[in-house]
């Protein structure tokens, strides 16, 4: 994507990043994770902002630092990562509220051309996995690297 990405920090094993969000709000800390939820290979995005105390991911907190494009189009960048080093796993995401499923929807939407050169996409519709079509309300999506696509 052609959007401008916050600098990555990335573990070893290339299941966690951080970032530092930088906008009206201040620098805020931010930390994606990728954990494993399956045996089939399916890895749950974690997303949000690091809690000052307890260093965790707090994913309902509204960060509103006026950078949202930026902050989505660096946690691409981690999936693009992550994908790469882990080519045969599926990415599971969801907004922590219907609001925020909205804005990946609405992210992958704009971006679904060139996210679809590497990727394949599905939305979750009542409880069916369907492949993505914008202007639809999903629950939750899926991706999978399309190199790898016989190899699940």
């Amino acid at each position: 994507m052609n959007i401008d990405k916050y600098a990555l920090k990335a573990s070893e094993n290339y299941v966690s990043f951080e970032f530092v969000s930088e906008g009206r709000n201040g620098k805020i800390q931010k930390k994606i994770i990728f954990t494993l939820i399956e045996e089939l290979n399916i890895w749950n995005l974690g997303f949000g902002d690091v809690d000052n105390v307890t260093g965790e991911i707090d994913d309902l907190v509204k960060s509103d630092n006026g950078d949202s494009k930026k902050v989505l189009a660096t946690v691409a960048q981690a999936t693009m990562i992550f994908t790469k080093y882990h080519p045969k796993s599926l990415v599971f995401a969801e907004g922590s509220t219907p609001i925020r499923t909205r804005l990946y929807r609405i992210g992958i939407s704009q971006n679904f051309e060139e996210i679809s050169e590497t990727f394949l996409i599905w939305g979750l519709l009542d409880d069916e996995w369907h492949p993505f079509e914008k202007n639809t309300d999903y629950q939750a999506f899926l991706v999978k690297r399309k190199n790898d696509i016989f190899d699940l």
